[in-house]
């Protein structure tokens, strides 16, 4: 381990970071830019004085798992976590598609957009991250847990999950989703979660099971969709995707034609939040 590098990679990293990248508002007070201990500390679900000794290189030598909630308390980038983990003294951890470490750019970008519902994902369609119109418009997909954090699960196994699409688009829907699962697991023929998701799927779902044997393959297009939503109505939103191909992870926009109807509810429903959330 070498204390003196570790805590000096850890002060650039925290004075690289400013407020506005994780959601903090720049108060007058702040004389300097970057991010307090205090802050990275909050953000890492550690004590101010544990986060403080390191960087003093005073302490004990910090486990695994402290250095991976420092990596995600300070966005760090996988080279960057992986560069941190060496400082430390062990090897680095094996990287695997599953993560859901969220990319410091897509992350900013995320946080910058209050005006349309957008939402991280995964590939296994578990969501990461959903802003406040995002939550209003389906509901707060970050709840689930276990194999229901998957979207194509639920799709398949909760009724509920249907209950915002109307009925004629719930065919084409199982087959986008089955279409993004088959081209996960393509991707993936070795990860263990997205095997399993599969299995649980095949003895699940029989609807599943049908697409499934028919190999559903989809092109990069993305038809509009439509969303009932209880209070607002039927809604026709376009998604727009930025894609993290090092994560794996999907950044996703939903916009309504300016002008439009489904704009007009859309705005509606952000006025309706307060009352909603």
């Amino acid at each position: 381990m070498d204390r003196a590098e570790l805590a000096d990679f850890l002060r650039t990293r925290r004075a690289a970071l400013q407020p506005e990248d994780v959601g903090l508002p720049r108060t007058r007070r702040r004389r300097t830019g970057g991010l307090r201990r205090e802050e990275v500390a909050a953000l890492s679900s550690v004590s101010t004085d544990y986060y403080s000794r390191i960087e003093q290189q005073r302490g004990p030598r910090p486990s695994e798992q402290m250095l991976a909630a420092l990596a995600q308390g300070l966005r760090l980038t996988l080279d960057e976590r992986d560069h941190l983990f060496r400082l430390g003294g062990y090897d680095t951890p094996k990287r695997v598609s599953r993560t859901d470490h969220i990319n410091p750019g897509m992350q900013r970008i995320f946080q910058r957009m209050d005006d349309s519902p957008a939402q991280i994902i995964n590939h296994l369609g578990e969501t990461l991250a959903q802003n406040r119109l995002s939550t209003l418009l389906v509901g707060d997909q970050t709840l689930h847990t276990g194999m229901a954090r998957s979207l194509a699960y639920r799709w398949f196994t909760d009724p509920a999950e249907r209950q915002r699409f109307p009925a004629d688009d719930h065919a084409q829907h199982g087959r986008t989703v089955s279409a993004q699962l088959l081209a996960t697991h393509t991707r993936n023929p070795d990860d263990p979660r997205v095997t399993g998701l599969v299995e649980a799927l095949l003895k699940r779902s029989e609807e599943f099971a049908d697409i499934w044997r028919q190999h559903p393959v989809l092109g990069p297009y993305c038809a509009p969709k439509l969303i009932e939503h209880p209070r607002v109505g039927l809604m026709e939103l376009h998604g727009q995707s930025l894609i993290d191909p090092d994560q794996s992870q999907i950044l996703t926009v939903f916009t309504a034609t300016p002008g439009s109807e489904s704009y007009e509810r859309l705005q509606f429903l952000s006025v309706l939040g307060d009352q909603l959330l």
